[in-house]
């Protein structure tokens, strides 16, 4: 398999309750309120300020003598709620972020290797904040997946 089909397969996750989920070739430059709440496959990470540093390199080549040659990945899968300007305010958005995350992770769970995409599960680090998407600050959850991929 390749970057791409792990990539593709994790836009074609489905969470209940995620009004959409863009893949790279879609991500937007900006969202409206009727968009969300939305799921963004950022191969790259947009933040510059992470709630948990990882260090390390983003691709890294892991190769064994006479076994298969595998390139460890890291994606974010970025959930967007809603912007921070709502009147609902955070505390009032906190339960429906809950019960989102609850559901990617029950959808990840169904699917941990994106159909067979990757050759261990995906690892998950869950990091709920606030992230910035065209000029906009929202209540989201950044889903950081360590995958490894046969190549």
């Amino acid at each position: 398999m390749t970057f791409r089909t792990a990539l593709t397969n994790l836009s074609n996750l489905s969470v209940t309750n995620i009004q959409n989920n863009y893949d790279i070739d879609a991500v937007p430059e900006a969202l409206a309120q009727p968009q969300l709440p939305a799921l963004l496959v950022m191969p790259i990470d947009t933040q510059t300020d992470r709630l948990f540093k990882e260090h390390g390199e983003g691709l890294q080549m892991i190769a064994f003598s006479g076994a298969a040659q595998t390139v460890n990945y890291k994606v974010t899968h970025l959930l967007i709620l809603a912007p921070t300007s709502t009147r609902v305010g955070m505390r009032g958005h906190l339960p429906e972020l809950i019960t989102l995350i609850d559901n990617y992770m029950s959808a990840i769970a169904n699917d941990p290797t994106l159909t067979n995409a990757l050759v261990f599960p995906s690892r998950v680090t869950v990091e709920p904040g606030i992230f910035e998407i065209g000029g906009r600050e929202f209540y989201g959850c950044a889903f950081r997946h360590n995958w490894v991929i046969e190549v």
